[in-house]
């Protein structure tokens, strides 16, 4: 295992190489100008100084190959600086890589976001995983009865139901009507005592909900499906002929194996979610990647574009190798030699 788990890093390293290049390239080659904002007013020569200030009359060789440096060795470096005290070279000299809009640091910036958006969205997915073993599990247990056809139905309507839409409801019942929940998340909010505490819970109840029920309504088909194919086992069969009582056959036995493909769909879920996440946090107004993703578009700012899309793609290579890894954890039949 930990064989394999080395060359898969290692083999990680040039596909996360290739997908930086590919999308360092796209948005580049993108029609947008850092000074488009900029009042009229200003000189073209005044503008042609800004776009050299930002580095944008270098090749486009140097430019990624800068970014490369900045996001690979210099940003860890100062992350483990801030985070452990730890000097390492000059600190004070070493580029970063800079927002077009705010020039500030973009990883600061999603430093700052991240923790509301793990609030949400991290919580979401645990509710939704949460919610949707055990109804695939009775499901397929209980086929075609009524607690199936109703799970299938609501599983299918939250599936196909967009969060954008489904949100909204929420709002208008929830929020408008009822006068339960705060319609926007206060993302300044602090947790110092319990009815503090308690506002915490109410303002995400919605948006965790929305994101859950969602999640929820695709795990749980796949539980399903999974534990339909293995009940009709002869391992099933087999556990039952030797007298196990039901419950264990169904938890032990079944259970362990159906996990194995949904371990599949969770891993490779977790960075869909991220990006799932952007319109459920402009409804709910949650200061978090989302919102600074969705700011960076419509300001053209392709520094902090390139650099939350491509973290993005370095948790779906991530997540791919742990839901491997997790393979060989639940079935003792799988080996990496």
């Amino acid at each position: 295992m930990l064989n394999y788990t080395i060359r898969r890093l290692l083999f990680a390293i040039p596909t996360l190489l290739v997908i930086s290049f590919i999308i360092f390239a796209i948005l580049d080659l993108a029609p947008s100008d850092p000074t488009g904002n900029l009042p009229l007013t200003i000189p073209p020569e005044v503008r042609e100084k800004i776009r050299l200030s930002l580095g944008l009359g270098e090749p486009f060789p140097i430019r990624y190959l800068k970014w490369l440096q900045q996001f690979f060795i210099n940003e860890p470096l100062n992350l483990i600086e801030q985070w452990f005290g730890v000097s390492i070279g000059d600190s004070e000299n070493r580029l970063r890589v800079q927002s077009w809009a705010t020039r500030s640091p973009v990883v600061d910036l999603i430093v700052e976001r991240m923790p509301q958006t793990l609030w949400v969205v991290g919580m979401s997915y645990v509710v939704g995983i949460l919610i949707a073993i055990p109804i695939g599990v009775i499901s397929a247990y209980k086929q075609y009865s009524v607690f199936d056809q109703v799970g299938t139905f609501i599983s299918m309507v939250g599936f196909s139901v967009p969060t954008f839409f489904t949100g909204l409801v929420m709002i208008v019942i929830f929020s408008s009507t009822l006068g339960w929940l705060p319609s926007i998340y206060d993302t300044t909010h602090k947790v110092t005592d319990l009815a503090s505490f308690w506002f915490q819970v109410k303002q995400m109840i919605m948006p965790v909900m929305v994101l859950a029920l969602f999640n929820a309504s695709q795990l749980s088909r796949f539980m399903r499906a999974s534990m339909l194919d293995n009940l009709s086992q002869d391992y099933v069969r087999t556990a039952r002929a030797k007298g196990l009582k039901e419950r264990a056959v169904l938890l032990i036995h079944v259970l362990r194996n159906s996990l194995i493909p949904v371990v599949t769909v969770i891993a490779l879920g977790i960075p869909q979610i991220f990006g799932g996440a952007i319109i459920t946090e402009q409804i709910f107004r949650v200061n978090g990647l989302g919102q600074l993703l969705i700011i960076g578009i419509q300001g053209a700012d392709i520094p902090l574009v390139q650099t939350l899309t491509f973290i993005f793609a370095v948790l779906i290579v991530l997540f791919n190798l742990v839901a491997d890894i997790v393979y060989g954890i639940l079935d003792p039949r799988i080996r990496y030699e």
